[in-house]
């Protein structure tokens, strides 16, 4: 993956996405401006990685000399530094030659708190490899502030004088900073005591359980320290990071998006999964870089591309509009614009339906659902307690309505996400039944002082004791039942699975074990489904909602052979955040006003997440809002396309396995 790598790097690692076969790489080059390797997930973009830091490592060891090694924490860092540990203990790989500088740190900051990069490090890294303890170098969160500075030149001191760093790898943050060098950062910044801005504070919300206990300083490496290390490694995953890549890769350098002055770097790459290369020329609209192989899927993205370049309707669309937008090659192929307009015309308004189980006593065959049975058993899988009216209550009450046999299985307690607050408010009010009602359960009422006492002395950052979650939960639980009634289901059909690898007590969570997939494929083979919908979120590899949906797929691929699941299809929905693009939806649920007020009741039963919730993330619309604002967008893309117009829409996809 050098600075001429395309030609170079190995097929396989590539994404099967239809990219196109550049054969002459200026014409690549004019779009991204540094080189860009773009694997089928997060997992094989990070071994990959770590392979090619491996061997610079085995390298230096050859030669009997150092490897200065510069190393971000967060998410986007797991898989890469568990593939190191696998190497160190599976392939000989050793670190004795190894010195490392972490990139940053809060401050202030202990050095053993949950949120500490440095526990992070020892957690995922240091603990594991045989590293030498004085060769490991992290920023110093818990230095007097008169002493910071003097630490900052010291760090910059101990990277030049053993020679500079050899590699960096890092992530990039929605903003498109590295370490903690936020938009504006000067290009020659140095290692230095930095001021977090607004989003950033927004950002580490959750890790800190609030932002009111984010520290509002960080000690960080800076761009030119960074960006002098002989190679650079620039991850990201997922689509939430499409825009800033895109930014980086094929913007202007500026300082506005730190990460785009590796456009000026010798031996940088950009390593990306499938979904954070949405955005980028070759990806988003390959037609322009080169002759594309125009399959279903590729024309449908061509077309609805070109409607919203030249605001048309499908069906308005001519053979100039396609040649004047580098598709001529598409008309030429297929026959005439009308051909092409009408195929993807007659598909896109297939998708629609009223009917999300399927039609009784209707012709299917160019339905999105199976007509029969006409009574469908049917699990709606909601990561937290509110996904599933968030995301697609609209479906949900038309499923109860229609008569399906709806559940609703709830995978995780979403118990850090509830303000303490609403922990006092809820023991104040059962003490006061107790009270009123001359009930003397002494045991309730020692428990309800006993958590009002624990949540007093609770210090910022600190996890909750296990009576806390506990009540936590229960709320929780209480508001999914409240929204599932809304909706019109029963407090029976309503399955709270409280998968293990969530409940740390952290915002941190474990990965998906065997316990959390015997869990899932018990409720599966209890209900016996044909249809499922499932969270399919794919922003954060290490996020909740995408754990889930890989502990739905592991259960679902161990029970595929069941007789059952030959009539069972899976459909996958988005969150509050993105939607499926129009081209990849294959089954479109209009809602009417009534309907779309209807899913915003079901969502303001989950009062915990009313007004503010706990992670807000950096939007700041509460749920309801974006869910509308999301069902309102996808609407007016179906009408501008020419199709029916409506006043909502939930979109969803449809998984085979």
């Amino acid at each position: 993956m050098s600075k001429k790598a395309p030609k170079d790097i190995p097929e396989t690692n590539l994404s099967p996405l239809n990219y196109p076969n550049i054969s002459d790489l200026n014409t690549f080059l004019r779009f991204e401006k540094i080189p860009v390797t773009i694997y089928v997930d997060s997992t094989k973009a990070s071994i990959g990685v770590a392979n090619e830091v491996a061997a610079i490592i085995k390298i230096k060891q050859l030669r009997r000399e150092k490897c200065l090694i510069g190393l971000a924490t967060g998410s986007t860092m797991v898989a890469f530094f568990e593939e190191l540990v696998r190497l160190h203990k599976t392939a000989n790989l050793s670190f004795k030659n190894v010195i490392a500088f972490n990139i940053d740190e809060f401050y202030p900051m202990d050095p053993d708190s949950i949120q500490s990069y440095a526990k992070f490090m020892r957690a995922y890294l240091f603990d594991h490899i045989d590293i030498e303890a004085h060769n490991i170098n992290i920023p110093d969160g818990a230095l007097p502030k008169d002493r910071v500075n003097e630490f900052c030149i010291e760090y910059e001191r101990k990277i030049e004088s053993n020679g500079g760093l050899d590699i960096i790898v890092h992530g990039v943050s929605g903003l498109g900073h590295t370490g903690f060098n936020e938009p504006g950062s000067p290009i020659d910044s140095k290692t230095r005591l930095v001021t977090l801005d607004r989003a950033t504070i927004t950002a580490a919300a959750s890790d800190f359980y609030g932002e009111k206990n984010v520290p509002g300083k960080a000690i960080t490496m800076g761009i030119d320290t960074m960006f002098k290390a002989k190679k650079v490694f620039l991850m990201a995953w997922g689509e939430g990071k499409a825009p800033v890549i895109k930014a980086t890769v094929e913007g202007k350098k500026t300082d506005q998006v730190p990460a785009s002055i590796l456009q000026d770097h010798p031996d940088a790459t950009i390593v990306i999964d499938e979904a954070a290369a949405d955005e980028l020329t070759r990806v988003k609209t390959p037609w322009i870089v080169d002759i594309p192989k125009w399959d279903e899927s590729m024309i449908k993205k061509g077309v609805v591309w070109l409607c919203q370049k030249v605001n048309k309707p499908i069906l308005k669309l001519t053979n100039k509009d396609y040649n004047d937008h580098h598709m001529n090659d598409l008309v030429t192929e297929v026959g005439t614009a009308y051909d092409i307009n009408i195929k993807v015309f007659n598909y896109l308004q297939n998708t629609i339906t009223g009917w999300p189980g399927g039609k009784p006593n209707a012709d299917d065959s160019h339905r999105p659902e199976r007509a029969l049975p006409a009574r469908k058993r049917v699990i709606i899988f909601s990561p937290h307690p509110d996904d599933d009216v968030i995301s697609m209550g609209g479906t949900f009450i038309r499923l109860v309505d229609q008569g399906h046999d709806v559940h609703v299985a709830y995978q995780t307690s979403g118990n850090i996400a509830v303000f303490d607050d609403d922990v006092i408010q809820h023991t104040d009010f059962f003490q006061e039944v107790d009270q009123a009602f001359g009930m003397q359960n002494n045991d309730a009422i020692k428990l309800y002082q006993k958590v009002n006492q624990y949540i007093k002395e609770k210090k910022p950052g600190d996890a909750d004791k296990p009576e806390v979650k506990k009540i936590k939960g229960l709320i929780r639980r209480s508001e999914a039942r409240a929204g599932c009634r809304n909706a019109g289901l029963t407090d029976e059909k309503a399955h709270f699975l409280d998968l293990p690898f969530y409940e740390t007590g952290h915002v941190k969570k474990n990965p998906v074990g065997p316990a959390d997939v015997k869990i899932i494929k018990e409720l599966l083979v209890n209900i016996k489904p044909h249809q499922i919908y499932a969270a399919g979120d794919l922003s954060d590899p290490h996020g909740t909602h995408r754990v889930c949906l890989d502990a739905i797929f592991m259960a679902l691929d161990e029970l595929k052979k069941e007789e059952w699941m030959k009539d069972c299809w899976v459909w996958l929905y988005r969150g509050a955040w993105h939607e499926w693009p129009i081209s990849e939806i294959e089954m479109a649920v209009p809602m009417s006003p009534d309907e779309l007020m209807r899913k915003r009741k079901a969502i303001f039963k989950h009062q915990s997440q009313k007004d503010s919730a706990l992670f807000p993330g950096t939007d700041s619309r509460e749920f309801w809002q974006r869910a509308e604002d999301r069902n309102k967008g996808l609407a007016a893309q179906y009408d501008q396309l020419g199709l029916a117009e409506y006043e909502a829409m939930e979109g969803f996809k449809r998984y085979f396995f």
